[in-house]
């Protein structure tokens, strides 16, 4: 059979590259602060202080849309199922390679369902919608973001609350309870972000087809290896703040 996925050549959109890179810095920053406070180097409560826990959402939402975006331009230049495949398959590998770290040195809290896991199913399932009108893509992202609030405010307590808060089935995000967890971006509510990303997407093509300032040339060229970066600045970080630890120390 043949590759047709050979001949496919996909346009890069600086101006969706920069947005991606911007999101990666935030997240680096987030991620600093988040580790200093591992370290005891600066007090923070990032479970509950509305100023980690929103940027945390933001963060999570400007990395979905961003995938949602760039699915509805690879729909566009007809990217086919063969490329579609080899790039999934690189997030599944990363999203496993991040439960292996986490479970190393968080072993009760380790990442099972993380943004990059979350990501995977969200691709797939995004794929799979290339074909909905925008009016429909809409209504379907409000659905998924409204859903989990509806299950917490009307599902009983009993064996279906239990059995979706368990680890089996709160991928899903049907849960009235959070799992104790590093990161947690199950389907629910945020697959609705990446059907608005690929509405959304589609409307601004021209617009994120345009030139970049030269200025943000820095953002886009991260932005082009996002899962590469993403997988490796943790380590960085940790390793960095670790050296300063053991320095400060003799």
């Amino acid at each position: 059979m043949a590759d047709f996925s050979a001949s496919y050549e996909p346009t890069r959109h600086a101006r969706l590259d920069a947005l991606r890179g911007l999101a990666m810095v935030w997240m680096t920053l987030y991620h600093l602060a988040f580790d200093l406070n591992h370290f005891g180097l600066w007090r923070q409560d990032f479970f509950h202080d509305p100023f980690w826990t929103l940027q945390r959402s933001a963060i999570v939402s400007l990395f979905l849309l961003c995938a949602g975006m760039g699915q509805a331009l690879a729909g566009q230049q007809g990217q086919p199922w063969q490329r579609f495949w080899r790039r999934w398959t690189q997030v599944v590998a990363c999203a496993l390679l991040v439960s292996a770290g986490s479970y190393a040195m968080f072993p009760q809290s380790f990442i099972y369902f993380g943004v990059l896991h979350g990501m995977a199913v969200m691709l797939l399932l995004a794929r799979l919608s290339w074909g909905w009108r925008s009016h429909w893509l809409g209504l379907a992202g409000a659905l998924a973001w409204l859903l989990p609030t509806l299950v917490q405010a009307l599902l009983p307590a009993g064996p279906l609350a239990e059995a979706l808060n368990g680890r089996a089935h709160n991928w899903l995000g049907l849960v009235t309870r959070l799992p104790i967890t590093e990161d947690y971006v199950p389907v629910l509510p945020w697959m609705g972000v990446v059907l608005c990303g690929l509405a959304l997407g589609r409307w601004l093509q021209p617009q994120l087809a345009g030139p970049l300032p030269r200025l943000l040339a820095p953002l886009a060229r991260l932005g082009r290896y996002s899962l590469s970066y993403y997988l490796l600045h943790q380590p960085v970080l940790l390793g960095l703040l670790g050296l300063l630890g053991w320095l400060q120390a003799r």
